[in-house]
C-alpha cells in the first residue's frame, strides 16, 4: 500500500528530536510534493505567574518565537520545500496542536520527534505521546 500525504505538519522546538522530525519531513514533504507547514508552540509553563502578568513579555516572547521559526521556513525552502508555511502558538504543545493547530491545517500527517527539550515532560515524551493518542490524523514519532 502506497499512502501519499499531501499536507504534512510538522512540531519544532529547537530539541534534537524535533530537528530530526523536521529533516525528515522535508524530505517527505519534497518527495512527495506535499505542503509543509511548520509549527512551534510557546508553553505556558516557560514563564512564570509576573511574566505572565506582564502583556509585554509575553508579546515579546511570542514574537520572537514567530521569528525563530521563519528560519525554519527558510531552511525548507532552500532544502526545495515549494510549498511552506508557519505558526506559532501558545498553550501546551500537545493539546495545542492536536486541538487546535490540526484543525486549522487540517494535515493528512503529523511529524513530530519523541522528546520535547524543555520540562521534566522531555523525559517521558508526554507531548509526543499525547498527540500520537488523540491526533485525529496520522502520527509519525521521530526518534
Amino acid at each position: 500500500m502506497d499512502i501519499n500525504f499531501k499536507n504534512i505538519l510538522v512540531a519544532v522546538d529547537d530539541s534534537d528530536d524535533a530537528i530530526l522530525a523536521f529533516k525528515y519531513a522535508i524530505a517527505r514533504a519534497k518527495e512527495e510534493n506535499a505542503k509543509l507547514t511548520i509549527v512551534s508552540v510557546l508553553e505556558d509553563e516557560d514563564i512564570n505567574i509576573y511574566q505572565a502578568l506582564s502583556g509585554k513579555y509575553v508579546h515579546g516572547k511570542y514574537e520572537d518565537l514567530e521569528k525563530h521559526i521563519k528560519k525554519y521556513e527558510e531552511t525548507a525552502k532552500k532544502a526545495g520545500v515549494k510549498d511552506v508555511a508557519v505558526m506559532a502558538s501558545q498553550g501546551e504543545a500537545g493539546e495545542t496542536i492536536v486541538k487546535d493547530v490540526i484543525p486549522k491545517i487540517n494535515p493528512d500527517l503529523l511529524i513530530v520527534g519523541s522528546e520535547s527539550k524543555k520540562g521534566l515532560s522531555r523525559h517521558f515524551g508526554s507531548q509526543a505521546a499525547y498527540m500520537a493518542k488523540y491526533s485525529p490524523v496520522s502520527v509519525m514519532v521521530i526518534r
